[in-house]
């Protein structure tokens, strides 16, 4: 091939590349030569890369489409069965079906929060909800979970001690990243001994904050650690308290779309250390 044809060649290669990038590209030659035969398989395969595209993104609104559906012909029933349990458990006197109505109760509530995570889980999956990060402080958030944590941490006498700096900030989604962290921190209250404390401190450094939630529960073997993140995963001795194993999973997810991640170091018997990672 002279040195006239291979330039040709390469320009028109360049060409190709050039008009795919910016979606115009389309067959230039017919005949039989090889130029021609590689355009047109190049335009075969934008044909069914777009076509591939094509049948993501309806995929994609479907599952928004079944996942709104569900949120909202759940919602209903659910709140009525919760209602309705309630207004039993202040009229019935018989402590046999007290105990009864209690339980109907609490697996209404349990499956009430089940749907909604899965809810959650589906959008952030399929990238039908979006995390709009932005830099914001990270004490207020912080006092915000403790809050939400603070009635089942004192049934149990457990003290949740805030030490992060008030002038602390990163990159985050203030409403996804709360779910996250109280997540890990509903777990530590969970897990942690009645009287201990549950500690949560905070470190800067260049690219990352990383935001520690700290307890003295019962730890987490080492083998154990890569698995407790998967979705329904629960450990050997996690069957004695209430939850569905969906909670770590869920913050994994919104920490990493975030461009984040979480460590966690843990001593069987000597409790856990969950260290989230958020950039700057």
């Amino acid at each position: 091939m002279s040195l006239f044809r291979t330039n040709d060649t390469l320009e028109r290669l360049n060409q190709i590349l050039d008009d795919t990038m910016n979606g115009t590209f389309e067959e230039s030659r017919y005949d039989e030569s090889q130029l021609s035969r590689l355009e047109s398989k190049w335009m075969r395969y934008l044909t069914a890369s777009h076509r591939s595209l094509r049948k993501v993104e309806e995929e994609r609104a479907s599952i928004k489409e079944l996942v709104t559906d569900i949120s909202h012909q759940t919602k209903t029933p659910l709140s009525n069965i919760i209602l309705y349990s309630q207004l039993l458990q202040e009229q019935v006197q018989d402590e046999d079906s007290k105990k009864l109505v209690t339980q109907i109760h609490l697996q209404s509530e349990k499956l009430q929060f089940l749907i909604q995570a899965l809810i959650k889980t589906s959008r952030l999956e399929s990238g039908t909800f979006q995390l709009q990060p932005q830099e914001n402080e990270v004490f207020p958030m912080i006092c915000d979970i403790i809050r939400e944590s603070e009635k089942k941490a004192g049934a149990k006498g457990i003290t949740i001690a805030n030490q992060v700096d008030e002038a602390m900030t990163a990159s985050f989604d203030k409403k996804w990243t709360a779910e996250a962290l109280f997540n890990i921190l509903d777990n530590a209250v969970k897990y942690s001994p009645p009287g201990s404390q549950v500690k949560i401190t905070a470190e800067s450094y260049e690219m990352y904050a990383t935001i520690k939630i700290t307890d003295k529960g019962q730890g987490i073997g080492e083998e154990e650690i890569p698995r407790i993140f998967g979705r329904f995963y629960r450990g050997e001795d996690a069957h004695l308290e209430e939850g569905i194993g969906i909670g770590l999973y869920l913050s994994r997810q919104i920490i990493e779309a975030q461009s984040g991640y979480i460590t966690v170091r843990s001593q069987l018997g000597k409790g856990s250390e969950f260290q989230v990672y958020l950039l700057r």
